[in-house]
């Protein structure tokens, strides 16, 4: 699709050939690759496909049915389209994880840098901490940079090494700073949460 771009064809092919055309439209103008629309293909034993195509912002539907005539699908044909559904979804899940595990530490990473160039927080820390912090979003962010295509327990280890080393220095500051601030509670919607824990770090005020 292209920049508001209000209608979408979903294009079905059997090899080489185009065998069924239908359009979606009612889509809301939107820059390219934020409408989001989901396509369902279901084959029965018969060779009957239905397609199916869905707006997930408007709700906006549209389906068509392809029966087999003319003998266009044996049943090895379904078979081996059956399979190979099977085996993308599997490759689709896998690569979902990997994108979510990449945005959770490019999250992460860019999230704390803003914390710690929020006036009220840098104040907060130890010179030396927040050097070591910011050297920590540098090398983290240089290393996305340059792996991209990295598998999805690589970026999820580069999380937890990211966290090990900023969330002990954000929780060392909020107890320092707790009899000033009457607590943590006035700064922790600042701090990012982390990817492995889903919440920034707890911290337990002693008497």
């Amino acid at each position: 699709m292209i920049d508001d771009q209000d209608l979408g064809f979903i294009v079905n092919f059997l090899g080489i050939f185009i065998f069924a055309l239908f359009e979606l439209s009612g889509i809301p103008p939107a820059p390219r690759g934020v409408p989001q629309i989901t396509v369902c293909f279901d084959i029965d034993a018969n060779g009957i496909l239905n397609v199916s195509a869905e707006d997930k912002t408007t709700g906006q539907k549209n389906k068509i049915t392809i029966t087999n005539d003319k003998g266009r699908l044996s049943k090895e044909e379904i078979e081996k389209m059956v399979q190979e559904a099977e085996k993308y979804k599997a490759e689709d899940e896998e690569h979902k994880k990997k994108v979510d595990a990449k945005n959770a530490l490019e999250n992460y990473a860019y999230n704390m840098r803003n914390t710690i160039k929020d006036e009220k927080i840098a104040s907060k820390l130890d010179a030396a901490d927040k050097k070591k912090i910011e050297d920590a979003i540098d090398q983290a962010i240089e290393w996305l940079e340059g792996n991209q295509l990295a598998e999805a327990d690589e970026f999820e280890d580069k999380m937890k090494e990211l966290e090990s080393l900023c969330n002990p220095i954000i929780a060392r500051m909020y107890q320092g700073a707790g009899a000033d601030m009457g607590g943590a509670g006035g700064m922790e919607d600042d701090v990012p949460a982390g990817g492995s824990g889903g919440a920034g770090p707890k911290i337990e005020e002693v008497d």
